[in-house]
């Protein structure tokens, strides 16, 4: 069983994340350089920006390796917006496709495991 309980704070930052995960992917998705691409770009950084800044307030017995990521992600999304603005445009794919991977994929599989919220949430509704 999880250490964690179902909070408006952890509702939030799942649906953020689950948010992300889908506007990140339609900005993938479509051509780029165009004024939908900067549109859906700022919305998904708002979002990743609001996700890992939520993060902080979800502990259980202190700070761990995801409030790390958390930073790394605070990070990443100003210097992916600098590359941008800089016309860096192969630092800026790398550093947002990095990001949408690592800090989406990869942390939103870890959410699948049976004792996360997440996890218990699709593994029980899947019986």
């Amino acid at each position: 069983m999880s250490t964690y309980q179902w909070t408006p704070v952890i509702a939030a930052h799942a649906a953020m994340a689950g948010a992300a995960l889908l506007v990140g992917a339609a900005v993938l998705a479509r051509p780029k350089g165009t004024a939908s691409h900067r549109a859906l770009g700022w919305t998904w950084v708002v979002l990743m920006a609001s996700v890992a800044s939520i993060s902080f307030a979800i502990r259980y017995n202190g700070f761990s390796w995801i409030h790390g990521l958390s930073v790394y992600t605070l990070f990443a999304l100003a210097f992916g917006v600098m590359h941008a603005r800089r016309r860096n445009i192969k630092a800026h794919r790398i550093t947002m496709i990095s990001i949408f991977v690592g800090a989406l994929l990869i942390t939103g599989l870890f959410t699948l495991l049976p004792q996360r919220l997440i996890g218990q949430a699709v593994w029980g509704a899947l019986g």
